[in-house]
């Protein structure tokens, strides 16, 4: 039985933990997919390659508006998805043949099981390891509903490698996933119907900014809110689903391809994690402490695995902890979520970071919070923009930021000086008025908001 003195079970996130200060360590890492994990492969980087052409098409369609004769013409999918594909993966093949190369790291391309303490089958192989990093991230969840199995569905895994771009697309679900896919579909010419058994779509968001986006999906597309699906089935080249509405009727929605979207579970039954003596919550997510120890000596947990916000600068956070206190276990870091941002890439974008007003109300934390249209704002008029808009909510008495919460162009970006002043203990008032905002830039809006604390 081979030891090594680290193994790392998965190569996204989890391969970053490796460091100049590890070249005299034996190294194995485990990985039965492509190196990069979710986020280059299937995930962060191709989504968001998809919705910068949807953007361009999107604009092209829409400009009538400010006087500019533009139009579009239509998309040429197969061409959209080799140049994202033909750049994203030979730099997943580059990673793999890399680490195959260094003379301390041994890869096994294959899925790792444990099977006791500190210990994995994996390629035909039982190896142990002094320490151990489980960085194995999540998989789509797939719905319990009769038929669906054998429809021949798609998820984030597949649904952007498809040949050719669908006339008709259902998509099961309402969250981020199912936001931004669908979106980039319709951008590009697809008819989208949504189909959600809540009354909104984004529903983990504050109330304003989730009923402000579903208004404007609900305008955009086919929208189903409040509907069960009792069944899917193939009809020939027709995948159809057969859901209920809020009312009890039946009917029959019909569709080229189905996106199914309804979240991702983490992989850890995957690894059998339970044979180490790794503690799970009922969720399934590895269980860890603030410096990411889990209940098996010797073994660390990081990313999607771990953490239900699911998100990729909380894993690249997570590795850097990791890597310090696997090096220096007398002098451990811990992880600081305090303040994890987030942002919807859908059209419109969305970017929130700390408390929803609802979430402020249940903990029965006194509070002020304000709506700013992005319209008040000079380069907001100029876009002719009367639909985004950011909400701030600040602690009355402390007048510290508890949270920001922006729907418009731009959000992810305009939300970061938000996350830097939480992040630095900042009053709204020092955030508002002890720096400069560039006139007439969109921050404005971030300026006027907090000005209204």
């Amino acid at each position: 039985m081979r030891s090594f003195d680290l193994l790392i079970i998965g190569a996204g996130s989890g391969n970053s933990v490796i460091g100049p200060e590890h070249d005299g360590w034996d190294i194995a890492i485990a990985e039965h997919g492509l190196f990069g994990g979710t986020c280059l492969n299937v995930g962060c980087i191709p989504s968001k390659m998809f919705v910068y052409a949807a953007e361009a098409a999107a604009l092209a369609a829409d400009s009538e508006r400010l006087g500019v004769r533009t139009s579009f013409d239509g998309a040429d999918w197969p061409a959209v998805r080799d140049r994202i594909f033909g750049r994203i993966d030979p730099i997943a093949e580059g990673g793999l043949t890399y680490r195959q190369g260094l003379p301390n790291v041994t890869v096994y391309t294959d899925t790792a099981r444990f099977v006791g303490p500190r210990t994995v089958a994996v390629a035909g192989e039982t190896i142990t390891a002094e320490r151990i990093v489980v960085a194995a991230g999540a998989r789509p969840a797939i719905p319990d509903v009769d038929g669906l199995a054998t429809c021949g569905y798609h998820t984030s895994d597949t649904i952007m490698r498809l040949d050719r771009l669908p006339e008709r697309l259902l998509v099961l679900g309402g969250g981020y996933i199912a936001a931004e896919l669908g979106s980039v579909m319709g951008a590009f010419g697809s008819q989208v119907t949504f189909v959600l058994r809540g009354d909104t779509f984004l529903r983990r968001e504050d109330d304003e900014i989730r009923s402000r986006f579903t208004a404007a999906y609900s305008r955009r597309f086919d929208a189903r809110l409040n509907t069960r699906v009792l069944s899917a089935r193939r009809e020939g080249p027709e995948v159809v689903l057969e859901v209920q509405d809020p009312e009890g009727s039946r009917t029959e929605l019909r569709a080229d391809e189905l996106l199914v979207a309804t979240g991702r579970i983490p992989n850890g039954d995957r690894l059998a994690v339970a044979a180490a003596g790794i503690d799970t919550d009922s969720a399934g997510y590895v269980v860890t402490d603030d410096r990411l120890g889990t209940s098996a000596e010797g073994v660390w947990a990081l990313g999607d695995i771990t953490n239900p916000v699911q998100l990729k600068h909380v894993a690249n956070h997570e590795a850097r902890v990791v890597s310090h206190n696997l090096c220096h276990p007398d002098d451990p870091i811990r992880v600081d979520h305090r303040f994890i941002p987030h942002a919807v890439f859908g059209h419109p974008q969305v970017a929130s970071v700390g408390l929803t007003e609802r979430e402020c109300q249940q903990q029965q934390i006194p509070y002020r919070s304000h709506v700013q249209p992005f319209s008040s704002a000079a380069y907001g008029w100029a876009m002719e923009d009367t639909e985004s808009a950011a909400k701030v909510i600040a602690h009355s008495g402390t007048r510290r930021l508890l949270g920001a919460h922006i729907i418009g162009p731009q959000a992810s970006t305009l939300i970061q000086q938000l996350i830097q002043g939480m992040h630095f203990d900042l009053t709204v008032d020092q955030m508002a008025r002890h720096q400069y905002y560039i006139h007439p830039a969109l921050p404005e809006v971030v300026e006027q908001a907090l000005l209204e604390l």
